[in-house]
């Protein structure tokens, strides 16, 4: 009977650390709140934490919990970045002409001349000797290698 492998299943889940958090979403929403800590410590007035905080706080939770056609967040902002980094336009700079393009499509032929390899004629043959030493497993030695 063949041998049987597990197959993997799930692997698109992400394994939960606390309750219905992932460990992703947990590391983004620790890192939301040390930014709400040190706005916090640098306004020290209440409606001007409220006024910085509250959103900050909404895109960390955007970007903790929201997901678009199944995938997370921050990979749609990430793929909406890489698509404004490439260029809308793309133009084909034909500098050559069709003469260029011909001359360039030719191909050359050279002759390349092998040289001719000669083996030495054989002067008698050795299956004989070749065959003693693989049945006597080595052990026979040929005159001419004593």
């Amino acid at each position: 009977m063949p041998n049987q492998f597990v197959v993997p299943q799930f692997l698109d889940v992400e394994s939960k650390i606390i309750g219905p958090i992932t460990a992703r979403q947990f590391l983004i929403m620790l890192g939301v709140l040390l930014v709400e800590f040190v706005i916090y410590r640098v306004f020290l007035n209440i409606l001007l934490v409220l006024l910085f905080g509250v959103p900050v706080l909404g895109i960390g939770l955007l970007f903790s919990f929201a997901k678009v056609n199944g995938r997370p967040f921050h990979f749609i902002v990430l793929n909406f970045i890489q698509t404004f980094r490439k260029p809308h336009l793309r133009i084909w700079d034909k500098t050559l002409s069709d003469a260029d393009i011909r001359t360039s499509m030719q191909k050359v032929e050279e002759e390349v001349v092998a040289p001719k390899v000669r083996k030495a004629p054989l002067e008698r043959s050795r299956l004989n000797e070749l065959t003693l030493v693989v049945n006597t497993g080595g052990v026979y030695e040929s005159d001419e290698n004593l």
